[in-house]
């Protein structure tokens, strides 16, 4: 056990009560309309929505994760840094405005704007529903392996206890606040991540008279082997320590990360808040400049818990790689420090999970019950009650998936979320946006192909079919390890084009060209986008 439980209990416990009735407070008022529930009535100002957008897009992965692999695996751990941040940069540029300008309420607005509705709507909310599922893992992961650390659980039950406490929070927050009160526990907990790191960031680097390359020394020094007692010192500093042995994987992984971004559900939902187009450009400015800020400090988190902690210590802590950020915490400023900063990744797990949460109710309850099985016909306070329903629906789910993957490095399975929002959803999006001739036939190919493989993919890769122990004892590779990359971008993305394209030129029933104009008018200029999008 590392800290004080009962400051770090003390600690979670004074985040929840405060988040709780700030989204008391906010959501008291709130129609209980769908635009109220989905959008928070569409009230945010850029400067706002670029704080929330932080706060959902800087997940669990990135502050716990992202510090470990940087710990763990050096200059290979910086690669979800740099991915991360360039992904934000092209979804935000490149997809999130114009969707915004066309859609309503979900991605599948826009998917489905110039298409048959009903089908390209169903693949939309399935797709959107299983990578807010992986996403969900990787976060209800992160709780279970933070609090083992933090309150010496190491027993299995106990964890998978902690792991369910997350989400009956998660749909707490969800069911009281809508997206307005989950807004708002984006908002501070974006505020206290970036804070803590970088009060940390600076006392990491006081510790070494503010000079980079004395801290990155001192984290070769302090690792001269890895945790299996091979040679590692220089090696630390040096590309491929992690993916030398498998460069496909890594150019798998790079895709992932650099595209999936732009197809990930949760993210593209948060400029449906803001009321205008303007209001969408002040959000992403913000945000760039706030997820820059906090991944230079994850360099610095990173490789001060190699100097400071030890990778070796690192990886023998419950929690693992996941541990690094509040085991420097301890080391920086013991207990009280510790419980802080672990109050604070705790805030980040569950604010995600919620924003996840109410993005998977919305595309089901909005995208399928309203949209294909009442043809768009619902009653807005019934669609609210189903949204409402599926969201305690994918709690229990997340609750029962968490705990089969509790100990896997949060940051690793993000990328497999990210990796079928690349592969599922970019494709798609962009061919709509983008490609005149697209069509439904085409829509529908390239969502199913690149859900499918993706998923089939993973299931199937050594990510999941993890290696085994022979008759002699040694470790050998899973006889249904049949796909060898970790990653499945490199393969699954492609087949998601060609799906399309070859669904789009195949097909007898032409694009509509009058509702292609309509929708180019209104992605580029914002016109009409808070009308409803039926047709």
């Amino acid at each position: 056990m590392t800290g004080n439980p009962l400051i770090n209990i003390s600690i979670f416990a004074a985040f929840v009560v405060i988040t709780l009735l700030v989204v008391i407070k906010v959501s008291r008022d709130s129609e209980k309309k769908a635009a109220a529930f989905y959008t928070g009535g569409a009230s945010f100002s850029g400067r706002q929505n670029g704080l929330a957008i932080t706060g959902d897009y800087l997940s669990a992965a990135a502050f716990l994760g992202v510090t470990g692999a940087i710990a763990v695996y050096g200059y290979d751990g910086l690669l979800y840094s740099v991915g991360f941040f360039v992904a934000l940069l092209l979804a935000l540029y490149l997809v999130a405005e114009p969707l915004r300008n066309t859609g309503q309420y979900t991605m599948a607005d826009v998917l489905s704007f110039r298409m048959n509705q009903r089908p390209v709507r169903t693949a939309a909310a399935l797709s959107t529903l299983t990578i807010s599922f992986v996403y969900l893992l990787a976060q209800m992961a992160g709780a279970g392996g933070l609090v083992a650390l933090l309150l010496g659980v190491s027993d299995p039950l106990a964890q998978s206890g902690v792991i369910a406490i997350v989400g009956v929070l998660m749909i707490v927050y969800v069911l009281i606040g809508g997206m307005k009160g989950t807004t708002w526990v984006q908002m501070i907990k974006a505020t206290l991540l970036i804070g803590g790191s970088a009060v940390m960031s600076v006392m990491v680097l006081a510790k070494f008279g503010f000079s980079l390359t004395d801290l990155l020394h001192a984290a070769v020094v302090k690792n001269p082997v890895d945790a299996k007692g091979k040679p590692l010192g220089q090696a630390l500093l040096e590309p491929m320590l992690k993916y030398g042995k498998d460069p496909l994987s890594f150019i798998s992984l790079s895709l992932a990360l650099v595209l999936g971004t732009a197809g990930l559900p949760h993210v593209l939902m948060r400029f449906y808040t803001v009321p205008s187009a303007k209001e969408a450009r002040r959000s992403a400015v913000w945000t760039i400049a706030l997820v820059g800020f906090f991944f230079l400090l994850t360099l610095v988190l990173g490789f001060g818990a190699a100097a400071q902690v030890g990778i070796g210590t690192i990886l023998n802590a419950p929690g693992k790689e996941n541990a690094a950020a509040p085991l420097l915490a301890f080391n920086l400023g013991g207990e009280v420090l510790m419980g802080i900063i672990s109050g604070v990744a705790f805030a980040t797990i569950l604010a995600v999970v919620a924003g996840l949460t109410i993005t998977a109710s919305a595309s089901f309850a909005h995208d399928f019950y309203n949209s294909v099985l009442k043809k768009g016909k619902a009653d807005p306070a019934q669609e609210v009650k189903v949204a409402r329903i599926t969201a305690v629906a994918i709690g229990i789910l997340a609750i029962v998936g968490g705990i089969a993957v509790n100990g896997q490095n949060i940051a690793f399975l993000i990328s497999l979320a990210f990796a079928v929002a690349a592969s599922a959803n970019l494709p798609s999006i962009l061919m709509t946006l983008y490609w005149k001739k697209f069509n439904t036939r085409g829509s529908v190919a390239s969502i199913y192909t690149g859900l499918a493989s993706s998923v089939l993919l993973i299931v199937f890769s050594p990510a999941v079919m993890l290696p085994i122990k022979d008759a002699t004892g040694a470790m050998v590779t899973h006889p249904l390890a049949l796909f060898p990359l970790t990653n499945p971008t490199l393969v699954a993305l492609p087949l998601a084009v060609i799906a399309g394209v070859i669904g789009t030129l195949t097909a007898k029933e032409p694009a509509d060209t009058d509702l292609q104009a309509e929708m180019e008018v209104r992605s580029m200029t914002g016109a009409g986008a808070s009308e409803a999008v039926a047709h």
